[in-house]
């Protein structure tokens, strides 16, 4: 990661962190208050040169749920929590990853962390000299279909974002978030 690429996210995650205060702590008494368990959910995720670090979100199914990536279980909705599906169609469930940001296991764009037993998606991106790049909390391949595109349309799409990366390149990339988020494009449940 360039320094002006680490500025850059330290000081948008600030701002956001000081401005995000009072729906963080909304989101996180709803979630303890309509389900039992934590607020928060840590996952393990890949992150730089495949480096494993403990990614917080908001907790949007129930404490049973396996850890695999939701397309994966049989009916996902099932262990959605009453408010789950909510706080991942409004990307709510995202929000504690300001904390990753801030220590700098993440970035706002980058390839989205893979789940540490997704090991087709580890080995293709790998391959492809992905691992190199610090995860983010959006990227290339969200803003070109998120949830709906199969493993190797994603790396491609990670391998694109690699050569082409900029901070021009994020900005455009935030900004078509913003827009996929407000709009709820291409999200599951």
């Amino acid at each position: 990661m360039t320094a002006s690429k680490r500025v850059f996210d330290l000081c948008l995650a600030l701002v956001a962190a000081l401005c995000l205060a009072v729906p963080f702590l909304v989101v996180a008494v709803l979630v303890r208050w309509t389900s039992p368990g934590p607020a928060l959910y840590w996952s393990d995720r890949v992150g730089r040169y495949n480096r494993i670090f403990r990614m917080p979100k908001f907790r949007s199914m129930r404490i049973e749920t396996p850890a695999v990536a939701t397309h994966l279980l049989q009916q996902p909705e099932s262990y959605l929590t009453p408010i789950g599906s909510f706080l991942r169609r409004s990307s709510l469930d995202e929000l504690p990853q300001l904390w990753s940001i801030l220590r700098g296991d993440m970035s706002f764009v980058g390839p989205r962390p893979a789940l540490f037993n997704q090991d087709d998606l580890v080995a293709q991106r790998t391959a492809m000299g992905v691992d190199a790049l610090v995860p983010g909390l959006t990227g290339w391949a969200q803003v070109n279909g998120r949830d709906e595109l199969p493993i190797p349309q994603k790396v491609a799409l990670d391998a694109q974002y690699l050569r082409r990366r900029s901070i021009g390149f994020d900005i455009q990339i935030l900004a078509l978030t913003f827009i996929k988020v407000i709009r709820r494009d291409n999200v599951r449940h």
